[in-house]
C-alpha cells in the first residue's frame, strides 16, 4: 500500500516515521512483529491530519500508547504512537478541588508523582500502573479499589472526522476496564483529572505502601501485559487459575507467573504464538474445571 500522503504529513510537521518497524521494544511484553509504517506525531494537529488521510484512503491504523496492555503479532498498516507530552497544567477549581491536565502520552507514574509534588490526593492507588494516562483512561485502569473514573474530569480527543473535541467524564461510559473510546473511534490527546488537597506525607506513605504490595505480589521482574484476564463476575481469575493447577505452567517462553497466577509473563524468548497458546489453554482449563469463561484484559493485535 502507498503511504506517501502520510509520509508527507510527517515531513510537514517534522515528526518521526519509519517503514517496516519492529514493535517489540514498544510493548511491555517485549513481543511484536513489524508494522508497515510507524509514526510518532508531535502535535494534535498532526494526529488529526494523519487520521483524516487514513480514513479517506481506507488505510488500517492502530493507536499505540506505551504498550503496557497489548500483545502484538504484527500490523499490516500504520501504527500511530501517541507520545505527546503536554506540559502538566495545574489549575485551582472550586472549594478544595484542583485539576491536572496531561498529554495522553505522559506516563501515569509521572502524573502520580506530580500530584504528590502538589500535595494532591486521589492518584495514590494508581501509582505503579504502567502505561500512559491516555491508555489508562481508554481501559479505565484501576488498582487497590480505585479506577481512572474516580478522578477523570474530561479529555481532549480527535473524533472520526478529525475534529478536536472535548468530552466529559459523564460521556465516557466508564465501567470496569471499559470506556466509550473502544467503540467510538476517538483518539485521546490529553486528560484532565480532578484531585483534592491532601497531606503530602500521607500521600507519599500510601504510594510507598502500594509499591511494596506490587513488588511482593506481582512479577515485575519479567515482561508482561499486566493482569492477563479481567476479573470474572464471581471470584478472581488468579485464584481460579491456581486452583486448576496452572501456576508456573508454561508453553515455550510464556509462563503463568509463579508469583501471581493472574499474570502471563515472558520468561525469555516468548513468541506471540506461545502467549496465545498458553492463554487459550488457561481459558479452556478454567472453563472445564470451574465453569467460568475468562476474558482477556490485554488487547490482542494480529492483522
Amino acid at each position: 500500500m502507498d503511504y506517501i500522503n502520510l509520509e508527507n504529513i510527517c515531513d510537514k510537521y517534522g515528526c518521526n516515521y519509519e517503514k517496516n518497524f519492529k514493535l517489540a521494544d514498544k510493548t511491555t511484553m517485549k513481543i511484536g512483529g513489524e508494522c508497515d509504517l510507524f509514526v510518532e506525531p508531535n502535535s494534535e494537529e498532526c494526529v488529526a491530519e494523519l487520521l483524516k488521510v487514513c480514513r479517506a484512503e481506507n488505510i488500517s491504523y492502530f493507536i499505540l500508547g506505551r504498550g503496557s496492555n497489548v500483545l502484538i503479532r504484527g500490523f499490516h498498516g500504520v501504527v500511530i504512537h501517541i507520545d505527546i507530552h503536554i506540559e502538566l497544567c495545574l489549575e485551582t477549581g472550586s472549594a478544595n478541588e484542583y485539576t491536572i491536565t496531561a498529554g495522553a502520552g505522559t506516563s501515569l507514574g509521572h502524573v502520580c508523582n506530580s500530584a504528590l509534588y502538589y500535595s494532591l490526593a486521589g492518584m495514590e492507588n494508581l501509582w505503579g500502573i504502567p502505561g500512559s494516562v491516555g491508555g489508562a483512561l481508554y481501559m479505565n485502569a484501576g488498582a487497590f479499589g480505585s479506577e481512572m473514573k474516580d478522578v477523570v474530569k474530561s479529555a481532549r480527543c480527535i473524533d472520526k472526522e478529525g475534529n478536536i473535541v472535548e468530552i466529559s467524564a459523564e460521556e465516557m461510559e466508564l465501567s470496569y476496564r471499559h470506556s466509550v473510546f473502544s467503540e467510538n473511534g476517538m483518539v485521546i490527546i490529553s486528560v484532565t483529572l480532578g484531585l483534592t488537597k491532601g497531606e503530602k506525607d500521607e500521600i507519599s506513605a500510601r504510594m510507598r505502601e502500594v509499591t511494596q504490595k506490587r513488588r511482593a505480589k506481582q512479577p515485575l521482574e519479567y515482561p508482561s501485559c499486566g493482569s492477563t484476564f479481567k476479573r470474572p463476575q464471581n471470584g478472581f481469575a488468579a485464584a481460579l487459575i491456581e486452583e486448576c493447577g496452572l501456576k508456573g505452567y508454561s508453553i515455550g517462553g510464556a509462563q503463568v507467573s509463579e508469583k501471581h497466577s493472574g499474570f502471563v509473563i515472558n520468561k525469555g524468548g516468548a513468541t506471540f504464538e506461545d502467549v496465545i497458546r498458553l492463554v487459550e489453554h488457561i481459558k479452556q482449563t478454567v472453563r472445564e474445571q470451574k465453569g467460568v469463561e475468562l476474558e482477556c484484559e490485554m488487547l490482542i493485535v494480529d492483522r
